[in-house]
């Protein structure tokens, strides 16, 4: 299931803003009580202060997997995205990562969610990769340098097949955080909100979202935002 974005209005000394933390998760907008002035999101340090891990993102591809494991086997589209994971930090470290794909149509899912383990073991099967690990096998220490390289895998299951503008955020490959003091809409109250260094990938499919076989989504910009 989708999981549904969370609003909150930062606080600030002469305005109020939100952190919009749905699809584009990238900017403050104006939101609080009484309205105030639209606020840019903070951008990670121009140099990095914290340990980060090199990521090498392979293309955004769809395909179609016959296998479900809810009952009979029913034809079912899927992203998924390849990639390599190099620790030149420093330091042996965790290595947890999580991808998030959201979409135009204001959808935001974790990969793996709703992904049956048969969907997995076919995909990673045609890829033919004896190095390749899923995302729970992946997890783990991951050590210094090219030689212990991890190359992994994240998948979400295909919704609307009509959307224009696809995001995937990686988190998990760097240590910078940001803490903001927030205002809950819900609550009324304030709340501290942790953003974090992410890796975001922005897709613009042409037409009809369907099987493309080895060809990847078109993409049109890679950055890090805080998030």
């Amino acid at each position: 299931m989708p999981i549904r974005s969370h609003r909150f209005a930062l606080c600030a000394t002469l305005a109020v803003a939100a952190i919009a933390g749905g699809f584009f998760g990238l900017s403050l907008t104006a939101g609080g009580p009484g309205g105030g002035l639209a606020m840019a999101a903070p951008e990670p340090d121009p140099v990095p202060r914290r340990w980060q891990l090199t990521l090498e993102p392979g293309p955004l591809r769809v395909v179609t997997v016959d296998a479900d494991a809810d009952g009979p086997e029913t034809p079912k589209m899927y992203y998924y995205l390849t990639y390599k994971v190099i620790n030149n930090s420093g330091q042996d470290l965790l290595f947890t990562p999580s991808f998030d794909l959201s979409t135009d149509e204001g959808d935001l899912q974790r990969s793996g969610r709703a992904v049956p383990r048969a969907v997995t073991d076919q995909i990673v099967a045609s890829l033919e990769n004896e190095l390749l690990q899923d995302q729970i096998s992946i997890v783990g220490m991951l050590l210094q340098g090219e030689e212990n390289a991890k190359e992994g895998l994240a998948i979400w299951p295909v919704g609307s097949a009509h959307v224009r503008d696809l995001r995937v955020f990686a988190n998990g490959f760097s240590g910078e955080t940001r803490t903001l003091d927030a205002y809950d809409a819900e609550t009324k109250g304030t709340k501290r909100v942790v953003l974090r260094k992410t890796l975001m990938l922005r897709y613009q499919p042409v037409g009809e979202t369907r099987d493309m076989g080895a060809e990847g989504l078109p993409k049109v910009e890679e950055r890090w935002v805080m998030r």
